[in-house]
């Protein structure tokens, strides 16, 4: 059952951010100037979207552009979490460790704390095949006293694993995602199912980014348990966010049948 979250609210912030194809360095500066704009907003947790480094898929210089075992990431976003002492879910990058290369989110807390890392499970086929290994964990951490879930982009086609962490008693679920623009029509649908059928936040941070024959849609938002938007984006680049009151999610689950009162849960 969820954890007693009390009178728990967390101000979240998504960054909808527009990287270059093959300038990871400078997507890295970009990052941090935006995280730099998105403390105004007072924020708990920044949100960042899936491959902010290098949006596009130049297989022949993974080894250059990549980070190594996180090391990029580790020091200059979480270097910012810990001199800023905000929570920071690092949207993913691409990173190689065990000799293989991986689509991976970060997530940093207030002191700078590498606490959660996360492959990205469902590659999108073929196009991330070529390159990318898929994941084979689940990832659950915890947030300012808030139990938290991670899921990247093309997981969302796949409720089995947003339903997993609910039922594990995550209240927030968060979805970096690079959707193109001809497929965000699904995104929205996708999201808004995820938070309604498992009473929980769901907060998808999308990129807005140009790539080679490809265009990455935005239309990031922060999404109640009900399915009720509380704050969205448009096609650019754009920072948004909203006060998640947690005490929401115990009201919605009170108010009718919630997740744990399946009726024959060893059979669905």
């Amino acid at each position: 059952m969820n954890e007693n979250i009390g009178n728990a609210k967390l101000k979240i912030v998504c960054i909808q951010m527009e990287s270059k194809l093959g300038c990871p360095d400078e997507n890295f500066d970009r990052a941090v100037e935006l995280l730099e704009e998105a403390l105004k907003e007072q924020p708990d947790v920044i949100v960042l979207p899936e491959i902010f480094d290098n949006p596009g898929e130049l297989k022949e210089r993974m080894t250059e552009f990549c980070c190594k075992d996180g090391d990029k990431i580790k020091a200059r976003i979480g270097g910012f979490a810990k001199e800023h002492g905000v929570n920071i879910v690092a949207g993913s990058v691409s990173e190689m460790h065990n000799g293989k290369f991986y689509n991976t989110a970060f997530v940093f807390d207030r002191c700078g704390d590498c606490i959660a890392t996360y492959d990205k499970i469902q590659l999108v086929y073929p196009g991330e095949f070529k390159y990318y290994t898929e994941g084979d964990s689940l990832c659950t951490f915890v947030l300012d006293g808030v139990k938290c879930g991670l899921i990247i982009c093309n997981d969302l086609k796949f409720p089995e694993l947003a339903r997993s962490l609910a039922l594990d008693g995550i209240n927030i679920l968060f979805v970096p995602s690079a959707w193109p623009e001809g497929s965000i029509f699904r995104m929205k649908a996708l999201r808004l199912a995820r938070a309604i059928e498992n009473q929980i936040f769901v907060v998808n941070c999308n990129s807005c980014s140009h790539s080679i024959g490809k265009v990455y849609g935005g239309q990031s938002a922060i999404i109640e348990p009900i399915g009720k938007i509380i704050s969205s984006a448009g096609p650019t680049e754009e920072i948004i966010s909203a006060e998640c009151d947690l005490q929401m999610i115990e009201k919605c689950r009170a108010g009718g049948q919630s997740i744990f009162d399946r009726r024959h849960p060893e059979l669905y």
